[in-house]
């Protein structure tokens, strides 16, 4: 690109990772609070446990990559020694409380991974759902922070846009989706572990477990087809903003429009990729049962295929407009 890059590849990750498991963890809470806490049962409560247990993880990670990047960890303590406005303290904050409270939440998933603690799951229902409105507001507030973030600095222009947090917050969730379908995808059971003299109870339980992974495959593929055309809704208003804008905003933009340094990996890898494709495949499989009541049977691979792309034009937005944020700017310095 012959730029060098301050903010390189551990801020970028970080800001994808702090995304996507802010994501997981809004999409787990919302879930559990629109479609109770059945134990042991009910698509919902299944996607729930996913994105419950899966959500802090990269959050943890990416938080460890930015406190890494900064050179000397415990400079980053002194965030939490005042409590004021500025971006980096409220980000601060916000991590902070999210990561202690997601993952009391994923704990309080534990128990309904094994069926001899049911009971104990019974009687952390009350705790799931405080936790689940605590997490809402937190996982919203990194996803949205992560845009403040970048867009609290007026010498980038590329930055400097009123719609840049709210694509991040989109993006965040529609991440958060594909990572609860594709851990849901691969690890969740093909066939309960049963004696071979009960085979017809095999089998029925079998077809409710293949029943299940349908339904909540076909409401997180309905969900995130609708988040990708908000997300392209999004970015058509951050490119009209920016390209309407007179001076540095304007410039600025054309480095990701057509012609411009980072335009491909743009169009290719976050338009294309990371939302044109998954859109198409989502609503070849969505739209014969949302119009004509068909059962929905998108394959494992399909499944898998979108979720990865999703999660490449993910990181594929962070990384342009990180990037395309430092080779044009700063300016009025």
């Amino acid at each position: 690109m012959g730029h060098e890059l301050t903010w390189g590849l551990p801020v970028i990750l970080y800001l994808f990772l702090a995304g996507v498991g802010a994501g997981a963890v809004t999409v787990s809470s919302s879930t559990l609070l629109r479609g109770g806490s059945g134990i042991f049962g009910g698509s919902h409560f299944t996607m729930a446990r996913y994105g419950a247990l899966i959500g802090p993880i990269p959050v943890m990670l990416g938080t460890f990559l930015i406190v890494f990047e900064l050179g000397r960890p415990f400079r980053m303590m002194n965030l939490f020694k005042v409590i004021n406005l500025s971006p980096m303290n409220i980000g601060s904050w916000l991590l902070m409380l999210f990561i202690f409270a997601s993952l009391l939440y994923a704990i309080a998933f534990l128990p309904t991974l094994f069926p001899q603690l049911k009971r104990l799951s019974e009687r952390l229902n009350t705790a799931r759902k405080a936790l689940a409105w605590i997490n809402v507001p937190l996982g919203v507030g990194v996803a949205v922070y992560t845009g403040v973030m970048l867009g609290a600095m007026p010498a980038r222009p590329l930055w400097n846009s009123p719609i840049l947090a709210m694509l991040f917050l989109v993006s965040a969730l529609s991440t958060g989706v594909a990572v609860i379908t594709l851990s849901q995808t691969l690890f969740h059971r093909k066939s309960p572990d049963v004696e071979t003299d009960r085979r017809v109870q095999a089998r029925r339980t079998t077809g409710r477990i293949g029943r299940r992974h349908r339904e909540s495959g076909y409401v997180l593929t309905t969900f995130d087809l609708i988040l990708i055309g908000i997300e392209i809704m999004v970015i058509f208003l951050f490119l009209m903003f920016a390209h309407l804008t007179i001076g540095d905003m304007k410039y600025a933009i054309a480095t990701i429009l057509p012609g411009g340094e980072m335009a491909a990996m743009f169009w290719v890898g976050v338009v294309l990729i990371g939302l044109v494709m998954p859109a198409v495949i989502e609503a070849f499989y969505v739209m014969p049962k949302l119009l004509h009541h068909r059962e929905f049977a998108a394959p494992r691979s399909v499944e898998i295929i979108v979720s990865i792309a999703v999660l490449i034009g993910g990181f594929m937005l962070r990384y342009v407009i990180v990037a395309a944020g430092q080779i044009t700017g700063p300016v009025g310095l």
